[in-house]
């Protein structure tokens, strides 16, 4: 099966996408697509090439991704917050003739803009052909190139194939239980490989409805789970936060699975959403290059602080740094097999050999797994802090944080030491920083964390940097402050 066929099965009259209050049946998507897919075919888009998507959340970016796909081109989303610069980067990078955007960007001429808001309302005069269908394309060809975020420096383009998506879309679709009566919330950016699997294509899989937002304002995504009777919710750490203090039972009242992803969730945001709302967070694991969801817990079993179990056909170990697999219990790099890893990075063959040995894609996080086969990220392998020769994980350090009343965000970074090495720097922002009993804190932290791990600095902030998914930037905050 191809990423484009995944609704095949589906009835014409259901609902694909709700957004801005409109529906679009899945009889009006199929038309939609194959206006778009012809008017790329007649200015030039042709199979095999790398074409760049900068599009909002919106059914026009389904329409665009699913036109390119489907001609047998090759579609890579771009992060709407990069600069023009970083976006040239990219276009060059993956060899992009053809760019579709919401409006005209400030791009170097040798990139054909395709601009969605000139060229939509001329659609319905193209006459639709299905000959333009590729007909020779193959499950194992790549569908999507996602572009890291760059973290250690210039992003790469995960390629993912066919296979690689089916295969995960299917997998979630079977540990969420999703089904054709499923409203799934997308309010992550769609151009993100974990909102485009796990909030589109695991929705037309079924049948269900995908539920758009554009952006993320907490009133708005409350309200709209309210009015749509959303059923699942995916997101990351931060926007849980937003929930606990702004939610309430009425408007979770519809809802069926909260999924949270992107990086690890505190234990004590968990623990207070089941509290006051009787509901559990599920929390995942996933990366890119996994297409790309790895595991997740069950929803009947969920263990608090795992990234839970596998999907159906992917494989999971922990390694040391011979790469040879560990015991239950020992902390090691965590390494994945299945259908759903990559083929590799574009144009960079060494760094695939190095990323994916064997058929296994070795992450770089830190883990340990447990006797009954439940996955623990304990951190990311770049992040561990080694103080006086110990190693010492942020991710600890941030989960006892967190307990401390009137905290909102916060994160834990290694800073070099004259005489230690390195020593830990915490940020944090609270409710409000001026009341905020900092001695208190300091004191709180001293009886739960041994003395070598406690931060030599705490530095208060309105508002911790972000990325467009909502992930903590440990990189700007190493950046900014020198570290």
């Amino acid at each position: 099966m191809f990423v484009h066929q995944l609704w095949g099965a589906c009835p014409e009259e259901s609902v694909a996408c709700r957004s801005n209050g409109r529906s679009i049946t899945y009889s009006e998507l199929n038309k939609n697509i194959k206006m778009v897919r012809d008017y790329y075919h007649t200015i030039g888009v042709k199979s095999g090439e790398n074409v760049g998507l900068y599009c909002k959340n919106s059914p026009d970016f389904i329409y665009a991704y699913f036109a390119v796909i489907s001609m047998g081109a090759v579609v890579v989303p771009i992060n709407g917050s990069l600069t023009p610069k970083e976006i040239e980067y990219i276009a060059t990078d993956a060899g992009m003739a053809h760019i579709i955007t919401m409006q005209k960007l400030e791009l170097k001429d040798q990139f054909k803009q395709l601009v969605i808001s000139e060229y939509a309302p001329k659609l319905d005069s193209f006459e639709l052909r299905e000959s333009l269908v590729a007909s020779e394309v193959d499950e194992n060809d790549v569908a999507v190139i996602i572009y890291t975020s760059g973290t250690t420096g210039h992003p790469k383009g995960a390629m993912l194939t066919h296979k690689n998506l089916v295969s995960n879309a299917k997998g979630i679709v079977k540990a969420l239980e999703i089904t054709s009566d499923d409203k799934i919330l997308c309010v992550l950016p769609m151009f993100h490989s974990f909102a485009w699997t796990t909030t589109v294509l695991s929705a037309l899989y079924t049948g269900g409805t995908t539920v758009i937002l554009e952006a993320f304002n907490p009133k708005e995504v409350l309200r709209t789970i309210r009015d749509e009777k959303v059923t699942i919710v995916c997101g990351v750490p931060t926007m849980y936060n937003y929930y606990l203090s702004l939610g309430s039972s009425e408007a979770f009242e519809s809802m069926r699975v909260f999924v949270s992803g992107g990086a690890s969730i505190p234990v004590e945001i968990i623990e207070s959403f089941k509290a006051k709302f009787d509901i559990s967070i599920i929390e995942g694991y996933g990366l890119s290059e996994a297409s790309p969801v790895v595991t997740v817990n069950p929803l009947n079993e969920v263990r608090v602080g795992s990234i839970g179990l596998p999907l159906e056909d992917v494989e999971v170990k922990i390694v040391n740094a011979e790469k040879v697999e560990l015991p239950s219990g020992e902390i090691g790099e965590l390494a994945v097999k299945g259908p759903n890893v990559m083929k590799g990075y574009y144009n960079l063959p060494e760094v695939t050999d190095k990323t994916v040995v064997d058929n296994w894609l070795f992450t770089g996080d830190m883990a340990r797994v447990d006797d009954d086969g439940y996955v623990y990220i304990v951190d990311r392998l770049k992040d561990i802090v080694i103080v006086s020769g110990m190693n010492v994980y942020p991710r600890e350090i941030e989960e006892i944080i967190y307990k401390y009343q009137d905290i909102v965000e916060a994160t834990v970074i290694g800073a070099p030491d004259k005489v230690r090495g390195e020593v830990t720097v915490a940020f944090i922002a609270t409710k409000d920083n001026e009341s905020f009993d900092i001695k208190g804190f300091k004191e709180f932290l001293r009886e739960h964390l041994a003395n070598f791990k406690l931060p030599k600095k705490i530095i208060m902030m309105e508002e911790l940097p972000k990325n467009a998914t909502g992930k903590i930037m440990k990189k700007v905050l190493r950046e900014e402050y020198k570290m």
